[in-house]
């Protein structure tokens, strides 16, 4: 075919040849070349000839011929096919003397053109042979719709072989209805009437379908009634319809007409032609299954049957038929079944009707169940270790996808693997606690496995999973609801009290700093605190207490709701301070930086003011215009405050503005921002709402300071914050106030950093805006755990700025006004190099013009010796630190020695407490992150020109010092070499008591110092050795001394006294150990000895006073006579009793917060808390009252009244009592008096060693005259020791208890002594009694005190 627009017509000739002749048959006379032609038929290009047969036999044979026409015009093809099946066959040939005849004539194959190729289709009974089908183009190649479409139509008319071939043999299934009566006869196969009838209907049928093709029997198969209906099959080749309605014509024809045939009646049922096949294969509930049914009948009428019900299926929301009709070739219908369930298995029926034919198949549905196997109900200890879920499909399907979903409380997820080849998935969990909330019964959540196959069925099963926390956690049960401003805390409590760490976090998983919370441990059970003290918007949400031991987790949530509230602080107020003439008005302001819904008024006195709202950008305003006239009184200063309240009924008090009524006649000055003033008033007003110009960065800080100088307001002062620093420093407020402070430190400090580099010239103008750059180095030295190198150099790039030189005449103002920022920078920096941690083991440096850095990190093993040096040649300053490697020893590895140096910040630094010394070189600081609790020593090397013929002293920074300012101080450091231009110094970081006590102490190596050492060793050793021979003679001479009650109490006392301050030095001894040689753990250590120090120092003056009072009740209450039992319950309860409540009330109520002892001796506490005066306050007390007893005892002894008649011998011990008294508590008095002198600064050295003297010998002075002085004592023992020689002799004492060394100077033991308050010196009374009757030889006692 030359033309691609041509159409053409294939069709076979069968033809019948008889002869008696050999068959010559020349195919060319009947197969000639035609075109057919609008005007006729004309010949084209020779025909090619697709089969020809011969045969030499004399037997009529049957002859198949091929034939093809083409069209131009493709109008002629229907108008031909027409005329071909109008024809009459056979049909006569008209070869001479052969009988041939043309039995049928069939169209097999037609091209038409379809775009710019040309597609042929086979007809109604043929199709392409399976060769040309593999190797030639199929239209259904480019038709998707087709899929599934068998070989029908071929792209092009294939160039070699055969056109459409006949299909085999179909069995047609027929019916055809007889308008005549039913007799049951018809049903019986036997019968006469049955063969009649089937005889003269297969006949007829025979007759006229003959002419079908292939055409090779009919049968009938039954008779129905219905007039009669009459079933039969044809076995023949699927005929066309035109070809089976002439057939059907001439069954009428041939039928005798008695049979009343009903010409419309056939019906054709065709079962070959309809081709079924459902998608999927494997059909599992919940699929969508679409059931294809095709046909090449070009017919839409298309019908659907549920055999198991027998009714007809239509469109629903479950079932969806569409038919469509493909390219004009085939008729294709989809069934789809959506979401199959089981109840819709079963046979389906496809039918499609065309005429009198009726094609129809049958395709059954099997629908599976979807059988899932997974794991049983599985318990997850929360551990971090992995524990697995299974997850199988019994059905071996085409899974697109296998998903797992929880369900829960929690949220744990796993890792999901699948195996689509075993129709498996495993799911991983590992919960690692952080997830866990505790509970004894655990948290369920429920796991789904769900098995999605590619045509939309889903098949699930649910997996039950309890996780189990390791430990039992409660919190606070009560919900949390505060503003902020408001605190609030949780409390978080375990079960179980092993844990490794405990901390909390949000429920994003950000750490809340460590700042916030508090953990116990108690014997049975453990507990944390979060505690928030000032709430803001950050904290609202959910918090989680995390409870962790080993890789085991524990956690327990709880819900913070924050409502918005503005801080007080972040209130700001116009004016600050206002003075308003009694008929004039003032405009009052305060300002926050939100605007939320808050309802706000001012208050005045008792009166309340409505406010108004005014919004300039983001800040908000609530003004009112205070008139003067409006309140009752003038002449009166009140306080002006606003209120804000929020929508949870929760308010804050704004700062208070000062107002001062007064008669307009007093008003000198008038300004509309600064407002009216009398004559020299000096008031405040902040900065931004000055007539200082504002800034876009944001509002000016800080304040400034007018006063009215005649008529006029002239600045006083200016402490103004340029807007980026003010702006800082506000955000530094916020930061502290965060819960994830710590992550959000290293931003703020780069920002700090450029923005100071910024402003760097307007600082040097600007005292205020200096300030808030050290203010806000404060705040965030408090910050950090840990800080790494570059918020390091962030740190030391911001201080090289405020220390550099020019900035140093604003530090002067500063020294003006004799504030603390210069100590306040050196600690914030301080805090900073402890929290510093370097990167890996290298030496990390930071070298800037007015500060530099350089640290160590200290290695395990053997580390290095430390060494650091610095020179600032600018400055003509040079310095060295060196640590040598038997100190860093001691130190953790892993810790970082950091070394810092400033040239310039000696200047600015104040002089010694008196003004007589300054620095004048480089300062430098060393740190180590953790504390140190073993010996620790640096040498450290100064470099200066103008070292020459000065007095040098080597000292530190003590920020304890005038009163918290700061001071320099030597304690602890000294010159080891004096150098022309350098100084080398040692120092420890363990401050000196002694020095600390005295101011004026003598300097380490004078003689003064060495004087007092010597004093403190012997006393302390004679003291000791005098106590413990105290109770031993009391021991030996107990049942001779103790025959009265008087002279039994007197001894019991004494003996309290003795083992009360025996115990006492022996601790003083431990105390002295701890401070001057380091003993390990000497923080506990110290707190245990500062409390037996007080506690049996106390003791001593409760024995004392329980002396006094027995003596004073012996001779008061005459007539009243008490038991030695109870009188001893008495004495052991006073004497022990109430120094322990003092005791332990002491430690009780200031260790917690560490301030019970100094730092720099361990004893009680003076500067924070005034510790000091739970002991001095008692031992005063009692020395008094123990001089007024003495006083008033002696004179009832010299004049007693009437009735009083106490026994010889008690009179006796009694008055030998009140000698032993009066001579020990003047004593003890005393000694305190020295103590006391020895605190103010500039004494003389005598109060020193006088008070040194008494205290040191204490001992040996209860020895002498509370044992040995007494006569029954010295009798007793000479009887005891057979040394009855002496026994006649008598002579009266008063035995004189002596104080205990407590306040000496020198280090390491009278260093102790010197501290007043600082070693407790008690003071102990004893009588010794007397055998004589008399008591007239007493005054040889007194002399003692002279």
């Amino acid at each position: 075919m030359k033309s691609p627009r041509r159409t053409t017509l294939c069709f076979m000739i069968m033809v019948i040849h008889s002869s008696q002749a050999t068959l010559n048959l020349n195919l060319e006379s009947v197969v000639h070349p035609l075109i057919l032609r609008e005007h006729g038929l004309a010949e084209e290009d020779p025909l090619r000839q697709k089969r020809a047969v011969a045969t030499n036999s004399a037997a009529a044979e049957e002859y198949t011929v091929d034939i093809e026409i083409g069209f131009e015009n493709a109008s002629f093809l229907e108008p031909t096919k027409a005329y071909l099946n109008s024809l009459s066959f056979p049909l006569q040939g008209n070869s001479a003397g052969q009988a041939t005849h043309i039995l049928s004539i069939a169209v097999t194959t037609v091209c038409r053109p379809s775009g710019n190729e040309i597609w042929c289709s086979c007809e109604t009974g043929y199709k392409w042979p399976q060769e040309k089908c593999l190797h030639s183009i199929t239209c259904q190649e480019h038709d998707s719709s087709l899929t599934g479409h068998r070989c029908s139509c071929l792209k092009g008319l294939p160039s070699k072989g055969p056109f459409c071939q006949l299909q085999g043999d179909v069995t047609l299934r027929m019916s055809v209805r007889l308008d005549v009566g039913f007799q049951e006869e018809l049903r019986n196969s036997s019968s006469a009437l049955y063969r009649s009838y089937k005889t003269d209907l297969e006949t007829a049928f025979r007759k006229g379908y003959s002419i079908l093709p292939g055409f090779k029997l009919v049968t009938v198969t039954e008779f129905r009634p219905g007039s009669v209906v009459v079933d039969y099959e044809i076995k023949t080749m699927t005929p066309s319809l035109e070809l089976m309605h002439r057939a059907n014509e001439q069954v009428v024809k041939n039928l005798n007409h008695t049979y009343k045939v009903d010409d419309n009646s056939f019906h054709v049922v065709n079962n070959n032609e309809t081709k079924l096949s459902v998608v999927p294969k494997t059909i599992l509930e919940g699929d969508t299954v679409t059931v294809v049914c095709e046909n090449e009948i070009l017919s839409s009428n298309v019908s659907w049957y549920d055999v198991k019900t027998g009714s007809k299926i239509q469109n629903s929301s479950r079932f969806s038929i569409n038919t469509s009709v493909l390219n004009n070739m085939t008729s294709v219908s989809h069934l789809i079944i959506y979401n199959v369930t089981r109840g819709d298995a079963g046979e389906y029926i496809c039918k499609l009707t065309l005429d009198i034919f009726e094609y129809w198949a049958k395709i059954k549905i099997d629908v599976k169940p979807i059988q899932i196997l997974a794991s049983e109900k599985t318990k997850v200890m929360c551990d971090n270790n992995p524990v697995f879920l299974n997850c199988c499909s019994e059905s071996n399907a085409n899974w697109s996808a296998i998903e797992w979903k929880q369900e829960g409380k929690i949220s744990i997820q796993g890792n999901t693997e699948t195996d689509m080849g075993s129709s498996c998935s495993r799911y991983t969990l590992k919960a690692d606690g952080t997830q866990c909330p505790s509970g004894s019964a655990g948290t369920t959540v429920t796991y789904t496995c769900e098995f999605i196959s590619t045509h939309g069925a889903r098949g699930s099963r649910n997996i039950e999973v309890t996780f189990t926390s390791v430990a039992n956690l409660t919190i606070t049960p009560d919900p949390i609801s505060v503003s902020e401003g408001q605190n609030f805390s949780i409390k978080c409590s375990s079960d179980v009290s092993n844990y490794d760490e405990v901390y909390w976090n949000t429920s994003a998983g950000i750490k809340i700093y460590q700042r916030f919370y508090t953990a116990r441990r108690y014997p049975d059970k453990a507990e944390s605190v979060l505690t928030v003290k000032t709430a803001t918007r950050e904290w609202n949400g959910t918090y989680r207490c995390i409870f962790r031991y080993k890789s085991s987790y524990s956690v327990v949530t709880k819900d913070v709701t924050v409502h918005p509230l503005p801080l007080e602080t972040n209130i700001v107020v116009d004016p600050l301070e206002a003075t308003v003439s009694c008929k004039g008005s003032h405009r009052f302001q305060c300002c926050i930086e939100e605007d939320e819904d808050y309802r706000v008024t001012f208050q005045m006195d008792s009166i309340t003011f409505p406010a108004a709202k005014e919004v300039n950008g983001k800040q908000v305003c609530y003004t009112y215009n205070f008139k003067a006239s409006s309140v009752p009184w003038c002449s009166q200063k009140v306080d002006v405050f606003c209120r804000f309240t929020n929508t949870a009924n929760n308010s804050v008090q704004s700062p208070s503005m000062k107002v001062h009524l007064v008669p307009e006649e007093n008003i000198a000055c008038q300004d509309p921002i600064i407002g009216a003033g009398e004559p020299e008033k000096v008031v405040q007003k902040l900065c931004q709402f000055s007539d200082i110009p504002s800034s876009p960065a944001g509002p000016t800080g800080g304040i400034l300071t007018y006063k009215c100088v005649g008529s006029q307001w002239k600045v006083k002062r200016n402490d103004c914050i340029f807007a980026p620093i003010n702006s800082l420093l506000q955000l530094a407020k916020a930061l502290i106030k965060s819960p994830s402070q710590d992550q959000k430190l290293p931003k703020y400090l780069k920002n700090l950093s450029i923005s100071t580099g910024k402003v760097q010239n307007e600082v040097k103008s600007s005292p205020g805006s200096l300030g808030a750059i050290i203010s806000i180095l404060d705040l965030l030295s408090t910050v950090p755990n840990q800080v790494n190198s570059d918020m390091m150099k962030h740190v030391l790039s911001t201080v090289n700025i405020i220390l550099s030189k020019p900035i140093l005449n604003t530090w002067k103002v500063f020294q003006q006004q004799r504030t603390n920022q210069s100590s306040q920078l050196l600690d914030s920096v301080e805090r900073f190099s402890r929290a510093f941690q370097s990167e890996g083991n290298a030496i990390s440096s930071v070298l800037h013009p007015h500060v530099q850095m350089k640290s160590m990190v200290v290695k395990s093993g053997h580390p290095n010796i430390y060494e650091q040096s610095f020179v600032f040649s600018d400055s003509d300053l040079r310095g060295s630190v060196v640590i040598d490697t038997c100190q860093l020893e001691h130190l953790q590895p892993g810790l970082s020695v950091v070394t810092m140096a400033f040239p310039t910040i000696k200047t600015i630094l104040a002089q010694d407490a008196l003004g007589k010394n300054f620095a004048d070189s480089l300062v430098m600081t060393t740190t180590v992150r953790h504390n140190i609790t073993t010996p620790f020593r640096i040498s450290m090397t100064f470099g200066n020109s103008n070292l020459l013929n000065r007095k040098l002293q080597c000292v530190f920074w003590n920020f304890d010092l005038a009163n918290r300012t700061g001071g320099w101080d030597s304690s602890g450091c000294y010159v080891t070499k004096h150098y022309e231009n350098s100084v080398s110094c040692s120092c420890d970081h363990l401050t000196s008591f002694s020095i600390l006590m005295s101011p004026d102490s003598p300097d380490p190596g004078s003689l003064l110092k060495i004087l007092l050492d010597i004093i403190s060793y012997i006393g302390l050793c004679f003291s000791i050795l005098s106590l413990a021979a105290c109770l031993v003679v009391e021991a030996v001479v107990w049942k001779s001394v103790t025959k009265n009650r008087t002279s039994y109490m007197r001894h019991i006392c004494i003996v309290n006294i003795a083992a009360s301050l025996l115990v006492a030095d022996i601790w003083f001894i431990v105390a002295t150990a701890i401070h001057d040689y380091y003993y390990p753990l000497n923080e506990t250590a110290c707190v245990a000895a500062t409390f037996f120090i007080h506690f049996f120092y106390l003791s001593v003056f409760f024995w004392m006073l329980t002396l006094g009072l027995m003596l004073l009740y012996r001779l008061v209450f005459i007539l009243h006579d008490t038991s030695k039992s109870i009188q001893k319950t008495i004495a052991f309860s006073l004497g022990y009793g109430c120094p322990l409540v003092i005791s332990v009330i002491t430690v009780a109520a200031t260790q917690p917060q560490e301030v019970y002892m100094r730092k720099n001796a361990c004893w009680l506490n003076w500067e924070d808390t005034k510790a000091l005066l739970a002991f001095v306050i008692p031992a005063l007390i009692i020395v008094v009252v123990n001089v007024t007893t003495t006083v008033v005892v002696i004179t009832k002894i010299l004049r007693p009244s009437i009735g009083d008649k106490p026994s010889k011998q008690e009179k006796n011990s009694l008055f030998q009592i009140s000698k032993s008294i009066g001579v020990l508590t003047p004593l003890l008095g005393l000694t305190w008096g020295f103590g006391l002198a020895t605190v103010f600064q500039g004494n003389n050295a005598v109060f020193h060693i006088v008070f040194t003297l008494l205290n040191a010998f204490q001992g040996l002075f209860i020895l002498l005259f509370g044992c040995l002085w007494d006569q029954k004592v010295q009798e007793a023992l000479l009887n005891k020791f057979s040394l009855s020689r002496w026994s006649s002799q008598h002579s009266k004492s008063t035995s004189l208890g002596s104080s205990t060394p407590v306040f000496s100077m020198s280090s390491p033991i009278s260093r102790r002594f010197n501290n007043l308050f600082g070693k407790t010196g008690t003071y102990n009374v004893s009588t010794p009694e007397t055998t004589s009757s008399s008591f007239e030889n007493t005054s040889s006692a007194y002399s003692l005190l002279n």
